[in-house]
């Protein structure tokens, strides 16, 4: 008996069918059968099928004789599941990854519930993905499983089959089944919840609700959506049987009459004024029959803000016209809003960008600096290092931080706060001699007579950057090369890491600037922190002790347009034992968190210092990330998890040969790198060696002191700059692995098949 039953109706959606079964197929939990039911599509949905059952035995083929409909092609899988839980996928939509795991870990945890309730997102065409806005609701705070009666928002969550997992033994039970007709999730659902005896939530999202353009039963305007009615009717008769039946419950069942009114007349209103579901020729029909319903089923007292009570009152008097109007009058409002504040916004900016003009008349202020960080994020990176030592060696120079307001609370209280776009924004660049900031700087901006712009980047490049982008359209991605060019001529300083930097820079940004070959200034908290430091991040950060902290930390990757996690990392963690913790931290352009941070693995995606990350960690996992740069100044381990390399070097390229001198070991799949932190070899004298060939290349002026450098250079004027530490005599940050080096570690259970670990992708 498998654990999930995955049902999966299939009727003209042959060109997505092929995706929705591989995403069940990829799971990483296989006990699991799909069952596809073939409700007699006359596209290639059955061939389809018939092809993913010949090469995997889990799947199941079920062909009907005539078309059913979804809520019998449901029934019909249902009646030949043998699951422990039923889960119902639409053939146009998928699974997320490593979803089904994330399902069977709950059940286990709240102790086989008879029904599970996990979240989804809308997948749109252009990639873009926006998760169920009422996911609050799936909050796995307080006890569980529990009751409907206990968290009765659960009924405001969409009335789907395909968000839940439900007890197959529940179900047959209750003669839970699926109607005939549009809208059969409806009657379904209701009944399941009320009478389940346990529910249970997932905070998770574990299915991508595909937005079609075209072709969706809810997309086509069709009498069909007339069925809406008769659902109502029969979630309301179904109360009324459980009355009869479970006298007992009689007050429990009342109690939802309120809501399932309230869910119904939003549900109407829904229908009515969707532009592609009820046909003109319908409208008339369809408020008679809502009129009839409303009043039908109406329970007094039902709780409702006024805007909505006035729409249901309007649905139930059958105010066809009057209702027209109040929509045409509420669009007619929002229009005008809309126009109005495209005005308001034009008038601001011309009084800004005048504003801007008059303050540039004014003299320089040679005691001003205004830093800032590509994105108007918080405080930190190269830009943060040099404003902390503006402060401590140039005290006469007040500093300002730009940043979105979200942001204010990372700025340290000696340090002005603007917010970009704003009258004080634009004064302080306009009166500020000092502008730093590791991107490019304000549009808009012109660089004054007596301005000094310096110009940090964003670390060590390993990616193309700058003008060889012009190769590499598919990374350019619409980039304003002239724009480039001329903002780079603005530049009166660039910071460099190494010489690698020096030369990359010159040649992708030319100018006129003045390179400052001095380190990386982000870099010098890496140098300087103690052992206490380091315990303290640890302790802050959840990090158990005594445990090997990895941070993974991957790359953002051009040519795909959603992005996703590479390893599995409660798979990586399950497998290595309770001696190692992750610390996830997505790119963001990711749009998300890898995973739900819990457990040991850690998500650290909304830590504003990934200099804090770095020292709390114990070695680092990336693919194409310039983060290792960095991170090789601490004399840590790093492992280059490197999936796809030649679909990366073919869309992005790198300037560094990573399979001749890569920063440590290199893994090429999931199992192998778990197999380097298994059998110790990432903190080997192998990952030694290539590490430290590695700093002697990229880290020569890493020394702590690189801000220090520019601030003696570029604010003071002075030709004596504070000396570079050799690399052989700088002190290396203390790490907590430190003390496991001797320790033997937990037995890990060992890939199967051969394990190599190589220095080539």
């Amino acid at each position: 008996m498998p654990r999930f039953s995955v049902i999966v109706p299939a009727y003209q959606v042959q060109a997505y069918l092929h995706a929705c079964l591989e995403s069940v197929l990829a799971q990483s939990y296989p006990d699991f059968e799909v069952i596809v039911v073939d409700d007699c599509s006359p596209d290639a949905c059955g061939a389809i099928a018939d092809e993913f059952a010949a090469l995997d035995p889990r799947v199941r083929v079920l062909g009907l004789p005539r078309n059913e409909g979804l809520g019998p092609a449901r029934n019909a899988g249902m009646e030949r599941a043998g699951g422990d839980y039923l889960v119902f996928l639409d053939g146009d939509d998928t699974l997320t990854p490593h979803a089904l795991r994330g399902i069977a870990d709950r059940l286990k945890e709240t102790g086989e519930p008879d029904v599970l309730v996990y979240d989804y997102a809308r997948t749109y065409w252009t990639g873009e993905t926006v998760r169920n806005q009422a996911a609050a609701h799936l909050t796995e705070q307080g006890p569980a499983p529990f009751r409907l009666a206990d968290r009765p928002g659960l009924l405001r969550l969409l009335m789907v089959a395909w968000n839940k997992a439900v007890r197959r033994e529940f179900a047959e039970r209750e003669g839970l089944v699926f109607p005939p007709g549009h809208y059969e999730d409806t009657p379904w659902t209701y009944p399941v919840l009320m009478t389940a005896g346990s529910v249970a939530t997932l905070d998770r999202v574990c299915v991508h609700y595909r937005q079609r353009l075209r072709g969706s039963i809810l997309g086509t305007p069709s009498e069909r959506h007339l069925d809406v009615f008769t659902q109502y009717d029969r979630v309301f008769a179904f109360l009324d049987a459980r009355v009869e039946t479970h006298p007992e419950s009689a007050a429990e069942l009342a109690r939802w009459r309120p809501l399932l009114y309230r869910r119904m007349a939003d549900h109407l209103t829904t229908v009515y004024t969707h532009p592609d579901r009820v046909p003109r020729s319908l409208r008339a029909e369809f408020l008679r029959r809502a009129r009839v319903h409303c009043r039908r089923h109406r329970v007094p007292g039902a709780p409702a803000p006024l805007p909505v009570r006035l729409r249901h009152a309007l649905l139930r008097l059958g105010l066809r016209r009057t209702y027209a109007t109040l929509r045409l009058a509420s669009a007619l409002r929002r229009r005008t809003a809309k126009v109005t504040r495209a005005l308001l916004r034009t008038a601001r900016t011309g009084a800004l960008r005048l504003h801007y003009r008059v303050q540039r008349c004014l003299p320089l202020r040679a005691d001003r600096a205004v830093f800032a960080v590509e994105g108007n994020r918080g405080y930190g990176r190269d830009p943060g290092a040099l404003e902390e030592a503006f402060r401590r060696l140039a005290p006469h120079v007040r500093t300002a931080w730009a940043a979105d307001p979200a942001h204010h609370h990372t700025v340290p209280p000696d340090t002005r706060r603007l917010t970009p776009g704003t009258a004080a924004h634009w004064k302080a660049l306009a009166r500020s001699r000092y502008l730093v900031c590791d991107a490019a700087f304000e549009p808009g901006l012109v660089r004054r007579r007596g301005q000094i712009l310096v110009q940090t980047q964003a670390g060590t490049p390993l990616k193309h950057m700058g003008l060889d982008l012009q190769e590499r359209p598919g990374a350019a991605r619409g980039t304003d090369f002239a724009r480039l060019l001329r903002e780079a001529g603005t530049w009166d300083y660039v910071v460099s890491a190494n010489r690698h930097s020096t030369l990359t820079w010159e040649r992708v940004h030319p100018g006129g600037w003045t390179t400052l070959e001095y380190g990386q200034p982000r870099t010098d908290v890496l140098q300087r922190a103690t052992a206490a430091d380091v315990a303290r991040l640890r302790e802050t950060l959840g990090i158990p002790e005594g445990t090997v902290a990895i941070l993974y930390a991957p790359t953002h990757r051009d040519y795909r347009r959603t992005q996703r996690a590479a390893l599995d990392l409660e798979r990586v963690v399950r497998r290595l034992g309770p001696r190692f913790t992750v610390l996830a931290r997505a790119h963001p352009a990711h749009g998300g968190a890898f995973t739900a941070s819990g457990g040991r693995v850690l998500d650290v995606g909304d830590h504003p210092h990934v200099e804090t990350l770095c020292l709390a960690s114990d070695a680092l996992v990336t693919d194409y990330s310039s983060l290792m740069f960095d991170y090789a100044a601490l004399d840590r381990p790093i492992v280059l998890h490197a999936d796809e390399p030649e679909a990366y070097e073919a869309v992005r390229g790198t300037y560094v040969d990573l399979r001749s001198f890569p920063p440590g070991l290199i893994a090429r799949d999931e199992d192998e790198l778990i197999g380097v932190f298994a059998g110790g070899d990432w903190r080997g004298a192998r990952s030694t060696r290539l590490r430290a060939a590695f700093r002697e290349r990229f880290c020569p002026y890493d020394d702590g002191r690189a801000a220090d450098r520019v601030v003696h250079r570029v604010v003071l004027g002075e030709s004596g700059l504070p000396p570079v530490v050799p690399l052989a005599e700088r002190r290396p940050a203390p790490s907590a692995a430190a003390a496991l080096v001797r320790t033997p570690l937990t037995t890990v259970p060992q890939p199967a098949g051969p394990r190599t670990v190589t220095d080539s992708l």
